[in-house]
């Protein structure tokens, strides 16, 4: 009988450490946990979100928020020894690379919209961007209707992609649509005269042309054609993992030290011509990030 009882009181106090300890269970977190590797999949040229720099480093406004975020799993797994690993993604391959497990948080410039929710999982935007157009500083273009019979380039896989063929379509303004393979491919594109303007969120095209050695051989403009809230993307079929993103960003957001990282990237000189967006966050990200959740219109 005393032997049956000491079991008891072994099995209870097992229980009772299982209710106080966070589970950590699931596919993402058993991943982290067996490699000792985080996975971040990171974009060659989204200035000032997620880029390589002249070293061939990955750096950016997300990515310094992805490495914030693996600080937070060290603490949570109790893993100091836990370390990132990065992989360069596309707009083409981010989506399938998160799916298929190849990378655990995909840090960038990706919108958060119901679409993409059918496949990833989303957390708090980290910044919220409307699509304008990039052209040649000589270019006439104010409005996507100036458009009309001319070309315009995007990138592929991206929302403003498919933005500007829907107006084009519900306008009809016979826009040739083209594709670029990556976000420098269609600066250049519009640089030589290949196309009339490159539709993407606006941020971006401030980085891009910030980067260049010819910055005023462009500008941006026209009517936010669409409203972007980027995100920062994961798998989601695991909700441990999604409530310790989630937690740890509205913690950064709270504490503001959410808000430094953004004036380290937006209101300073970055690589990699050493230059400032001088972009202060806009009443968009202000407003949302007063009560951050990770819900969305759209």
């Amino acid at each position: 009988m005393p032997h049956t009882r000491s079991l008891a009181r072994c099995a209870l106090a097992l229980l009772a450490a299982a209710l106080v300890q966070p589970s950590m269970a699931g596919p993402v977190l058993d991943r982290i946990k067996s490699s000792g590797t985080v996975v971040i999949a990171h974009r060659e040229s989204s200035v000032p979100f997620s880029f390589v720099d002249p070293d061939g480093k990955p750096v950016g406004y997300a990515v310094d928020l992805c490495l914030k975020l693996v600080d937070a799993l060290r603490r949570q797994m109790a893993a100091p020894d836990l370390k990132p690993r990065f992989v360069m993604v596309t707009p083409a391959n981010r989506i399938a690379m998160i799916e298929e497990g190849k990378a655990d948080l995909e840090c960038g410039s990706t919108t958060n919209n119901a679409e993409r929710r059918q496949k990833v999982a989303f957390t708090v935007p980290h910044y919220i961007a409307g699509a304008r157009y990039l052209v040649r500083a000589d270019s006439p273009v104010a409005v996507i209707r100036d458009f009309k019979g001319r070309t315009v380039v995007s990138t592929k896989g991206t929302t403003p992609l498919k933005a500007v063929a829907q107006a084009n379509n519900e306008y009809q303004l016979g826009i040739r649509v083209v594709e670029a393979p990556d976000h420098a491919r269609a600066v250049d594109m519009v640089a030589a005269a290949e196309a009339d303007g490159f539709a993407m969120d606006d941020v971006l095209l401030y980085g891009l042309v910030a980067g260049r050695p010819d910055p005023g051989k462009f500008k941006v403009v026209g009517k936010f054609l669409t409203i972007e809230p980027l995100a920062i993307m994961f798998s989601r079929s695991d909700a441990e993992f999604k409530k310790l993103v989630d937690d740890e960003m509205k913690r950064l957001i709270q504490t503001r030290e959410a808000h430094v990282v953004y004036e380290r990237w937006f209101q300073k000189p970055i690589p990699p011509a050493n230059r400032s967006l001088n972009l202060p966050m806009n009443y968009l990200l202000k407003d949302f990030w007063k009560y951050p959740t990770d819900q969305v219109p759209g």
